[in-house]
């Protein structure tokens, strides 16, 4: 998917049951297509962090916003640029790899930072967690060994820090 054609809400929500129901059930009278969805408690076990990557050309943000900010289960509502935000995805994946083949997907997985996660005789699983780009490069080079099976969790996210301390102040030499 390519940037600028989608929009990364974080939507903080009651941690409560039905919520996860109620806000796709928007989505989909709306008919907006989401592309990822990804819910989990936060620090605060009141609460849930829901993060939707939500399709650009199927979805006016403004209005997808007022009508999530209608839901009483919801707190808070923010849109995450891709250039202000952590973006990762993690992926799990099971291919064909006999003896000849373990080797190299091995040395493909050191390169795209990723773990062993079980082996067989006949194929191993793998975990990779990254941002949306490396994840799908690695789908495209693992393909030649045969995929077996593959799951993503679809992306998470949070705002970037502020690199600027608002504890420092400048001193001037001799004014102290």
């Amino acid at each position: 998917m390519e940037q600028g054609t989608h929009h990364i809400l974080s939507v903080l929500v009651e941690n409560k049951f039905g919520v996860l129901t109620r806000v796709a059930g928007l989505f989909a009278r709306r008919g907006y297509n989401i592309f990822s969805l990804a819910v989990s408690p936060t620090e605060d076990e009141r609460y849930s962090r829901m993060t939707i990557l939500v399709d650009g050309e199927s979805a006016p943000i403004e209005q997808v916003t007022r009508q999530l900010n209608k839901l009483i289960p919801v707190i808070s509502i923010s849109e995450l640029s891709a250039a202000d935000a952590v973006e990762r995805e993690l992926m799990l994946v099971t291919i064909v790899a006999g003896q000849d083949a373990r080797s190299q997907a091995t040395e493909l997985a050191a390169i795209f930072e990723a773990k062993i996660l079980d082996v067989g005789y006949e194929s191993m699983t793998l975990m990779v967690a990254g941002q949306p780009e490396k994840l799908d490069a690695m789908t495209d080079l693992l393909e030649p060994f045969g995929i077996v099976e593959l799951q993503r969790t679809g992306r998470i996210a949070l705002p970037k820090l502020s690199r600027q301390s608002s504890k420092l102040r400048v001193v001037k030499p001799g004014s102290a």
